[in-house]
């Protein structure tokens, strides 16, 4: 069409090739391409030719969804919210002329989301009260509820939280053995260029987080299997850089309630949806349902008698 409504003679106005609203935004052309053909978003302006052409308002659309996915929200989220306001210019306006309502950050008040699996508990279980634990004791506590999980072999849904890539590799043998066993484990860590080569076949799935994500501060464990549920979550202290490493500490929550394990699952299961990590919707629907009422107190009881040995083992000899 080239008539005078036609689309195409708006094209002068949308002067950036793909490559260059890559450049602009840091998201690569690939992964705009992705978020063209799934949301619609950016939407190009095409020449005859069929080339992409985008506007310069496009950069700042692509660049506010970026922050908003560094905070947490998830993609779809993010580029919704990114919409209302392009569609209602007159709110972004009276923003920036009276900004003092606005209370909330970008992502609060685009949708209700707690990207933090600490904070989520804590404001749905207020009676589990934290503990201020040490990095080794952790690590302890971790091996104990994995070792339980893997000589029972009970499936369901594992969800790890390492921090850094270098924490999930001196795990990733014995994660291979959680994800075979439990059929749906995932590991987060900020892998970034090493994610590749991090991966194994048959292993958990492995999610990338962001270097400003509120998870790269937390450590979860989350077992949400039938009878013997577990979940370890705690977050790091700030202000610990005279600390050795074993000695960092961290406030900490450990439970084999099922109610408070499954509302852990579920928040970590929508931190990987909004991560867009393989598989997330199905992670999300398992996680929506009740937990089973039952468990297994002779299992919970041999959990129990786990933590405390590998808790009192000299060190080296936990496991």
């Amino acid at each position: 069409m080239n008539d005078a409504g036609s689309p195409l003679r708006l094209v002068d106005h949308a002067s950036l090739s793909i490559g260059d609203l890559a450049e602009r935004t840091g998201v690569t052309t690939a992964t705009l391409r992705i978020w063209e053909t799934r949301y619609g978003f950016p939407e190009p302006l095409r020449r005859n030719s069929g080339h992409r052409r985008y506007r310069e308002s496009d950069v700042e659309l692509v660049r506010q969804v970026v922050e908003l996915r560094e905070s947490g929200l998830r993609l779809d989220a993010a580029i919704e919210a990114v919409g209302r306001r392009a569609e209602d210019p007159a709110r972004s306006t009276q923003r920036a002329a009276d900004p003092a309502p606005a209370t909330t950050s970008p992502a609060a008040d685009a949708a209700p989301f707690t990207p933090s699996v600490f904070a989520t508990l804590r404001q749905r279980h207020p009676q589990a009260v934290p503990q201020r634990l040490r990095k080794d004791t952790l690590r302890r506590l971790s091996w104990a509820i994995e070792d339980e999980f893997c000589a029972r072999a009970r499936p369901g849904s594992v969800y790890g939280f390492f921090q850094q890539e270098r924490f999930y590799r001196s795990a990733a043998d014995r994660w291979a053995q959680i994800a075979l066993l439990s059929g749906r484990a995932y590991a987060f860590a900020q892998f970034g260029d090493a994610l590749p080569d991090a991966a194994t076949v048959g292993g958990p799935h492995l999610v990338d987080l962001p270097t400003r994500h509120v998870m790269t501060r937390e450590w979860v464990l989350v077992c949400d299997v039938a009878a013997t549920p577990a979940a370890l979550v705690a977050w790091e202290l700030p202000g610990q850089g005279a600390h050795g490493d074993t000695e960092r500490r961290f406030e900490s929550i450990w439970s084999v309630d099922p109610v408070l394990v499954r509302d852990a699952a579920r928040a970590c299961a929508a931190v990987a949806a909004s991560l867009d990590a393989p598989e997330a919707a199905e992670a999300q629907r398992r996680a929506s349902g009740p937990p089973e009422a039952a468990v297994d107190a002779l299992g919970v009881t041999a959990l129990f008698n786990r933590v405390l040995a590998y808790a009192d083992a000299p060190a080296g000899m936990a496991r």
